[in-house]
Protein backbone atom coordinates (compact mmCIF):
# COMPACT_ATOMS: atom_id res chain seq x y z
CA UNK A 1 0.00 0.00 0.00
CA UNK A 2 3.09 2.26 0.54
CA UNK A 3 3.79 1.57 -2.83
CA UNK A 4 0.85 2.08 -4.07
CA UNK A 5 0.53 6.15 -2.30
CA UNK A 6 3.36 7.04 -5.19
CA UNK A 7 5.42 8.31 -1.99
CA UNK A 8 7.75 5.22 -1.64
CA UNK A 9 11.14 6.04 -3.22
CA UNK A 10 12.85 3.08 -5.54
CA UNK A 11 11.33 -0.45 -3.77
CA UNK A 12 10.68 0.88 -0.15
CA UNK A 13 7.17 -0.12 0.91
CA UNK A 14 8.11 -4.12 -0.86
CA UNK A 15 7.79 -6.68 1.04
CA UNK A 16 9.96 -10.24 0.77
CA UNK A 17 8.45 -13.68 1.82
CA UNK A 18 10.59 -16.30 2.72
CA UNK A 19 9.56 -20.10 3.17
CA UNK A 20 11.87 -21.60 6.26
CA UNK A 21 12.73 -24.76 7.41
CA UNK A 22 9.88 -26.31 9.72
CA UNK A 23 7.16 -24.78 7.54
CA UNK A 24 7.82 -21.54 8.85
CA UNK A 25 6.92 -18.04 7.23
CA UNK A 26 9.52 -15.20 7.77
CA UNK A 27 9.10 -11.21 6.50
CA UNK A 28 11.86 -8.56 5.21
CA UNK A 29 11.49 -5.29 3.97
CA UNK A 30 13.09 -4.96 0.84
CA UNK A 31 15.50 -2.49 2.11
CA UNK A 32 16.24 -4.05 5.21
CA UNK A 33 19.07 -6.53 3.36
CA UNK A 34 17.50 -9.48 3.22
CA UNK A 35 17.19 -9.68 7.43
CA UNK A 36 14.17 -11.21 8.49
CA UNK A 37 12.52 -9.32 10.99
CA UNK A 38 8.94 -11.17 11.26
CA UNK A 39 7.77 -14.35 11.85
CA UNK A 40 3.98 -15.64 10.37
CA UNK A 41 1.81 -16.42 13.58
CA UNK A 42 -1.25 -16.73 12.22
CA UNK A 43 -4.41 -16.19 9.99
CA UNK A 44 -6.94 -13.36 11.87
CA UNK A 45 -9.53 -12.99 8.14
CA UNK A 46 -9.95 -14.21 4.81
CA UNK A 47 -12.24 -13.00 2.54
CA UNK A 48 -12.16 -14.26 -1.12
CA UNK A 49 -11.07 -13.88 -3.13
CA UNK A 50 -9.41 -9.73 -1.87
CA UNK A 51 -8.81 -9.65 1.35
CA UNK A 52 -6.74 -11.28 3.78
CA UNK A 53 -5.45 -10.18 7.19
CA UNK A 54 -2.42 -12.09 8.92
CA UNK A 55 -0.66 -11.84 11.92
CA UNK A 56 3.12 -11.37 11.79
CA UNK A 57 5.54 -11.45 15.02
CA UNK A 58 6.48 -7.48 14.90
CA UNK A 59 6.35 -4.40 13.40
CA UNK A 60 8.37 -4.44 9.67
CA UNK A 61 10.80 -1.23 9.79
CA UNK A 62 11.04 1.18 7.01
CA UNK A 63 12.95 4.01 7.34
CA UNK A 64 11.25 5.98 4.48
CA UNK A 65 7.24 5.25 5.88
CA UNK A 66 8.22 6.37 9.41
CA UNK A 67 6.50 9.96 10.30
CA UNK A 68 9.45 11.87 11.11
CA UNK A 69 9.38 12.65 14.94
CA UNK A 70 9.24 16.66 15.82
CA UNK A 71 12.16 18.06 16.69
CA UNK A 72 12.23 19.48 20.32
CA UNK A 73 11.77 22.96 19.72
CA UNK A 74 8.30 22.17 17.91
CA UNK A 75 6.97 20.85 20.55
CA UNK A 76 4.51 22.77 22.61
CA UNK A 77 4.89 21.85 25.80
CA UNK A 78 2.14 23.88 27.50
CA UNK A 79 -0.59 22.94 24.23
CA UNK A 80 0.52 19.46 24.92
CA UNK A 81 -0.62 19.31 28.97
CA UNK A 82 -3.30 21.94 27.98
CA UNK A 83 -5.12 19.34 25.24
CA UNK A 84 -4.74 16.27 27.63
CA UNK A 85 -5.95 17.17 31.07
CA UNK A 86 -3.49 19.44 32.46
CA UNK A 87 -4.68 23.50 31.34
CA UNK A 88 -4.64 24.76 34.76
CA UNK A 89 -1.03 23.53 35.41
CA UNK A 90 -0.26 24.58 32.23
CA UNK A 91 -1.45 28.04 32.27
CA UNK A 92 0.28 28.73 35.38
CA UNK A 93 3.75 27.44 34.00
CA UNK A 94 2.84 30.07 31.04
CA UNK A 95 2.12 32.92 33.09
CA UNK A 96 5.62 32.28 34.78
CA UNK A 97 9.28 32.51 34.55
CA UNK A 98 9.50 28.63 35.38
CA UNK A 99 8.74 28.46 31.75
CA UNK A 100 12.06 29.62 30.29
CA UNK A 101 13.45 26.50 32.53
CA UNK A 102 11.05 23.91 31.05
CA UNK A 103 12.32 24.86 27.65
CA UNK A 104 16.17 25.12 28.34
CA UNK A 105 16.21 21.43 29.55
CA UNK A 106 13.88 19.94 26.34
CA UNK A 107 16.40 19.50 24.25
CA UNK A 108 19.12 17.54 26.61
CA UNK A 109 16.00 15.74 28.26
CA UNK A 110 13.16 16.67 30.19
CA UNK A 111 10.32 14.49 32.29
CA UNK A 112 7.18 16.54 33.73
CA UNK A 113 4.28 15.80 36.27
CA UNK A 114 1.73 17.87 36.04
CA UNK A 115 -1.30 17.87 38.32
CA UNK A 116 -4.53 17.22 36.75
CA UNK A 117 -7.21 20.19 36.71
CA UNK A 118 -9.43 19.09 39.17
CA UNK A 119 -6.29 18.91 41.89
CA UNK A 120 -4.18 22.18 40.21
CA UNK A 121 -7.70 23.93 40.92
CA UNK A 122 -8.73 22.88 44.88
CA UNK A 123 -4.02 24.02 45.52
CA UNK A 124 -4.78 27.18 43.53
CA UNK A 125 -5.30 29.37 47.00
CA UNK A 126 -2.41 28.11 48.19
CA UNK A 127 -0.29 28.70 45.55
CA UNK A 128 -1.48 32.46 45.38
CA UNK A 129 -0.18 33.11 48.90
CA UNK A 130 3.75 31.82 47.62
CA UNK A 131 5.99 34.48 47.04
CA UNK A 132 7.10 35.06 43.22
CA UNK A 133 10.32 32.78 44.28
CA UNK A 134 8.31 30.15 45.86
CA UNK A 135 5.98 30.27 43.10
CA UNK A 136 8.91 29.59 40.34
CA UNK A 137 10.54 26.78 42.45
CA UNK A 138 7.18 24.76 43.14
CA UNK A 139 6.38 24.55 39.15
CA UNK A 140 10.11 23.67 38.42
CA UNK A 141 9.60 21.04 41.36
CA UNK A 142 7.02 19.13 38.61
CA UNK A 143 9.83 18.34 36.13
CA UNK A 144 13.46 16.60 36.12
CA UNK A 145 15.96 17.47 34.17
CA UNK A 146 16.20 14.17 32.40
CA UNK A 147 13.84 11.39 30.25
CA UNK A 148 12.00 9.09 31.98
CA UNK A 149 9.75 6.32 30.24
CA UNK A 150 7.66 5.03 32.45
CA UNK A 151 8.88 1.21 32.97
CA UNK A 152 12.53 3.61 33.90
CA UNK A 153 10.00 4.83 36.49
CA UNK A 154 9.32 1.54 38.04
CA UNK A 155 13.07 0.26 38.07
CA UNK A 156 14.95 3.53 39.66
CA UNK A 157 13.31 3.80 42.82
CA UNK A 158 14.37 6.67 44.82
CA UNK A 159 15.40 10.25 45.45
CA UNK A 160 15.61 12.42 42.16
CA UNK A 161 16.42 16.10 41.65
CA UNK A 162 14.70 18.24 40.20
CA UNK A 163 14.63 21.33 38.07
CA UNK A 164 14.28 23.44 41.52
CA UNK A 165 17.43 21.70 42.61
CA UNK A 166 19.90 24.07 43.45
CA UNK A 167 22.49 23.86 46.05
CA UNK A 168 21.55 24.05 49.42
CA UNK A 169 17.57 23.74 48.53
CA UNK A 170 17.42 19.97 47.68
CA UNK A 171 13.70 20.05 46.04
CA UNK A 172 14.02 16.26 45.47
CA UNK A 173 11.31 13.48 45.25
CA UNK A 174 10.96 10.03 45.70
CA UNK A 175 10.41 7.90 43.38
CA UNK A 176 8.22 5.00 44.20
CA UNK A 177 7.17 1.38 42.81
CA UNK A 178 3.49 1.14 43.98
CA UNK A 179 2.79 -2.05 42.11
CA UNK A 180 1.89 -2.05 38.79
CA UNK A 181 1.77 2.04 39.45
CA UNK A 182 4.15 4.83 40.22
CA UNK A 183 4.02 7.15 43.03
CA UNK A 184 6.04 10.26 43.60
CA UNK A 185 6.62 11.11 47.57
CA UNK A 186 7.48 14.11 49.27
CA UNK A 187 7.35 15.15 53.12
CA UNK A 188 4.06 16.56 52.41
CA UNK A 189 1.77 14.50 50.08
CA UNK A 190 2.18 11.44 48.25
CA UNK A 191 1.24 11.62 44.65
CA UNK A 192 -0.25 9.07 41.71
CA UNK A 193 0.84 9.00 38.20
CA UNK A 194 -2.25 8.32 36.80
CA UNK A 195 -1.75 8.88 32.72
CA UNK A 196 1.14 9.09 30.29
CA UNK A 197 0.12 12.23 28.34
CA UNK A 198 3.23 12.32 26.24
CA UNK A 199 6.31 9.73 26.05
CA UNK A 200 8.98 10.36 22.72
CA UNK A 201 12.04 11.19 23.55
CA UNK A 202 13.43 13.59 24.98
CA UNK A 203 9.79 14.50 26.18
CA UNK A 204 8.22 12.47 28.75
CA UNK A 205 4.72 14.08 30.28
CA UNK A 206 2.89 11.98 33.21
CA UNK A 207 -0.46 13.32 34.97
CA UNK A 208 -0.42 13.08 38.30
CA UNK A 209 -3.87 12.94 41.11
CA UNK A 210 -2.41 15.71 43.51
CA UNK A 211 0.18 18.78 43.37
CA UNK A 212 3.95 18.02 44.90
CA UNK A 213 4.25 20.18 48.18
CA UNK A 214 8.00 20.47 48.95
CA UNK A 215 9.27 20.91 52.34
CA UNK A 216 11.62 23.48 51.60
CA UNK A 217 7.70 25.74 50.66
CA UNK A 218 5.06 23.98 52.88
CA UNK A 219 5.68 22.73 56.59
CA UNK A 220 4.57 19.14 57.58
CA UNK A 221 0.96 18.53 59.38
CA UNK A 222 1.97 18.16 63.50
CA UNK A 223 -0.22 14.79 64.61
CA UNK A 224 -2.82 16.48 67.03
CA UNK A 225 -1.66 15.77 70.65
CA UNK A 226 -4.24 13.81 72.97
CA UNK A 227 -6.37 16.20 74.46
CA UNK A 228 -6.15 16.48 78.40
CA UNK A 229 -8.31 15.08 80.99
CA UNK A 230 -11.52 16.79 81.84
CA UNK A 231 -10.74 18.80 85.47
CA UNK A 232 -13.25 17.35 88.27
CA UNK A 233 -16.47 19.60 88.52
CA UNK A 234 -16.28 21.94 91.74
CA UNK A 235 -20.04 20.53 92.49
CA UNK A 236 -18.77 16.72 92.49
CA UNK A 237 -19.84 14.89 95.30
CA UNK A 238 -16.36 13.85 97.59
CA UNK A 239 -15.91 10.32 97.33
CA UNK A 240 -17.93 8.20 100.12
CA UNK A 241 -15.61 7.12 103.21
CA UNK A 242 -16.01 4.03 105.51
CA UNK A 243 -18.00 5.07 109.17
CA UNK A 244 -16.59 3.79 111.98
CA UNK A 245 -18.82 2.32 114.98
CA UNK A 246 -19.91 4.72 117.57
CA UNK A 247 -18.06 5.66 120.61
CA UNK A 248 -19.45 4.43 123.65
CA UNK A 249 -21.66 7.26 125.90
CA UNK A 250 -19.30 9.30 128.02
CA UNK A 251 -19.95 10.47 131.43
CA UNK A 252 -20.72 13.92 131.49
CA UNK A 253 -17.53 14.90 133.24
CA UNK A 254 -15.10 12.82 130.86
CA UNK A 255 -12.84 14.84 128.85
CA UNK A 256 -14.66 14.01 125.58
CA UNK A 257 -17.42 16.51 126.55
CA UNK A 258 -14.52 19.17 126.29
CA UNK A 259 -13.87 21.10 123.48
CA UNK A 260 -12.09 19.39 120.34
CA UNK A 261 -9.18 21.99 120.07
CA UNK A 262 -8.42 21.01 123.68
CA UNK A 263 -8.43 16.79 123.08
CA UNK A 264 -4.34 16.32 123.44
CA UNK A 265 -4.22 18.33 126.46
CA UNK A 266 -6.84 16.50 128.30
CA UNK A 267 -5.59 13.33 127.49
CA UNK A 268 -2.06 14.52 128.80
CA UNK A 269 -3.55 15.11 132.96
CA UNK A 270 -6.94 12.94 132.33
CA UNK A 271 -5.62 11.02 135.64
CA UNK A 272 -4.90 13.68 137.78
CA UNK A 273 -8.52 15.52 136.91
CA UNK A 274 -9.80 11.83 138.01
CA UNK A 275 -7.79 11.77 141.61
CA UNK A 276 -9.18 15.10 142.85
CA UNK A 277 -12.87 13.69 141.90
CA UNK A 278 -12.32 11.00 144.10
CA UNK A 279 -10.37 12.85 147.28
CA UNK A 280 -13.45 15.40 147.29
CA UNK A 281 -16.21 12.46 147.56
CA UNK A 282 -13.96 11.07 150.87
CA UNK A 283 -13.83 14.36 152.43
CA UNK A 284 -17.54 14.80 151.74
CA UNK A 285 -18.53 11.57 153.46
CA UNK A 286 -15.72 12.05 156.59
CA UNK A 287 -17.71 15.72 157.20
CA UNK A 288 -20.85 13.98 157.18
CA UNK A 289 -20.13 11.40 159.74
CA UNK A 290 -18.88 13.85 162.31
CA UNK A 291 -22.08 15.60 161.73
CA UNK A 292 -23.95 12.73 162.35
CA UNK A 293 -21.52 11.57 166.07
CA UNK A 294 -22.05 15.49 167.03
CA UNK A 295 -26.19 14.83 166.96
CA UNK A 296 -26.00 12.06 169.15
Amino acid sequence: MFQATGSAPGSSGFVNITELKGGKVGFSPEENGGVISAYFVKSIEAIPYNISVIQISTILPSPEAEAPAPEPSQMNLTALMSARGCKVFAETLLANPAEQTYESNLESGLTVFCPGDDAMKSFIPKFKNLTAAGKQSLLEYHATPIYQTLSGLRSNNGLTNTLATDGAEKYDFTVQNDGTGVTIKTKIVTAKIVKTLVDVNPLAIYQLDKVLMPPELFKAAVSPTPAPAPAPEANAKPPKKHKSPPAPDAPSDSPADAPDGDVADQTANGGGGAARFTGGRFGAVILSLGFVFLQL
